[in-house]
Formats: structure tokens, sequence, C-alpha cells
């Protein structure tokens, strides 16, 4: 029988990736747009993996555009959930209607803009989660993460990107994680230390915080997601802790069934 590819050996709810397409409203961020990556394209990249959905994110460069996301729900199916951005004059039946067409978070990007401001994070994390059950996710540099640390762990659910970035403030995600707050196992060529250490750190003071995402298409990473960062993942930890980082972990935090 022919050997199955390392790639399949873990199912996988892939926590972070964006889709990229120019039918819908795109925003400069800083004179940046990235290059398209739509839904066809993305399951062409992950066809060697096995796949059991994931979590669409929107980026700085979609602003506060809701029809790109729309779209991608309903091309990729039910598996799939949305991250989007809005601002804080959303209506409540807004927020209800994307909740039924799948999104199940509010982002806040606090790197790159093209999100509502930091002010109203706490309003907005309250509100949403009351309202219809979702979290907020953060793109934030570790090194902001000790001034916000005290409200971050009062709100009911948060996630924070890209294992936080930077070495400097990574003791206090540590912190949050211990507390409950879940991390996303992304952007592996982002960040500014070793990623198997952070990994079995995190791990360690939760089990339920990792998140495994690719990321795609890595709009401005110094370098983009290969397949060596999944392998990295699957080498690190041992089985039952991977299945749970790769597949369980996330399936349960976006509410998509096992």
């Amino acid at each position: 029988m022919p050997e199955t590819s390392p790639l399949k050996r873990f199912p996988l709810f892939d926590s972070h990736f964006h889709i990229i397409d120019r039918r819908f409203p795109l925003t400069p961020n800083n004179g940046y747009l990235p290059d398209d990556l739509t839904c066809e394209d993305y399951r062409a990249q992950v066809a060697q993996y096995y796949l059991r959905g994931g979590a669409i994110v929107s980026g700085s460069f979609q602003a506060f555009d809701q029809s790109y996301l729309l779209d991608a729900l309903h091309t990729l199916g039910p598996l799939f959930v949305g991250v989007t951005q809005l601002p804080a004059s959303v209506t409540d039946q807004e927020i209800l209607d994307l909740d039924g067409a799948g999104v199940r978070a509010v982002r806040f990007n606090l790197k790159r803009g093209g999100s509502e401001d930091v002010r109203h994070l706490e309003t907005m994390a309250r509100r949403v989660h009351e309202l219809a059950g979702w979290h907020v996710e953060l793109y934030v540099d570790s090194r902001e993460l000790d001034g916000l640390y005290d409200m971050l762990i009062s709100l009911p659910s948060v996630s924070v990107d890209h294992l936080g970035l930077a070495k400097v403030g990574f003791s206090t995600l540590l912190r949050l994680a211990e507390r409950g707050v879940r991390v996303k196992a992304t952007g592996f060529g982002r960040v500014d230390f070793d990623v198997r250490t952070a990994l079995r750190e995190l791990y360690s003071v939760n089990p339920a915080c990792l998140m495994f995402g690719t990321d795609l298409p890595s709009t401005r990473a110094p370098r983009p997601y290969c397949d060596k960062d999944f392998l990295l993942v699957a080498d690190t930890l041992e089985d039952e802790a991977a299945r749970a980082v790769f597949y369980e972990n996330a399936a349960k935090f976006y509410r998509v069934s096992l």
C-alpha cells in the first residue's frame, strides 16, 4: 500500500487564512494591496492536507467589507467560519445576520489597522459575545500585551494571532494563555524567536490554547507559509497534542462540529 503523506497524518482545521478576491472591494493599507488568493486558489494550495474546515480572516486591506467574506463562506461551505472586522456602530441585527452566515469572531488589527480602534475593544468584545457567542481576535505585537493584560483576562473569549510575533512580551502571552486566552500557531515566518520552544511552553501552560493555521497567503510576511511549518508542529508535539493543535482546539473554539 502507498505510504500516507505526512501532511495527511492529522486532520486540519486551518484557524487562520485569508481569501483575497478582486471581485470585491480592497482598501490599500499603507499603500499595500495583496495578490489574489481566491477560494479556488486556496483549495489548490491545501489539496495535500486532510483539511476539515477553517477560519477565513479579514485582513487590514478588507477593512469593514463583508461581501467577500459572505461569498467565501458560501463557496467553501459549512465547515468554514468567518472572522470579520466591524465598526463600533454596527447594529445588533447586522451581527446576528453575519452569525447566521457563519461568522464567529470580530478582529482587532492593532498592528496594521483596517479595523476598529482599540478603545472600542472591551465594549465590542463583550457585546458580540453576549449577542452571538463570538470571541475577539487580536493581531498584536506581544510588546503591547502587558498594557492590555488586565482587560484581556476580564473578557469572555480572546485569541492572539501569530504567537504574538515578538520574543519581548512572550512571557505576558504565556500568562494570558494560562488564563484562557487562545494563541494561533501561525505566521512562523513572522516571529523573532524559536517556534519549537514557544509551542512547547504554550502547550505546557494550557493544552487547549494553541490553534494551528497556514496564514495563507502570508501577506507581507518575511517568509511565507510552507509545508515545513506543519511538519515542525507534528515533530515538536506528541501525537495527542498535535491532533489538538491541528484540529480539536480550533474546531471547538469556533464551534464547528468535530
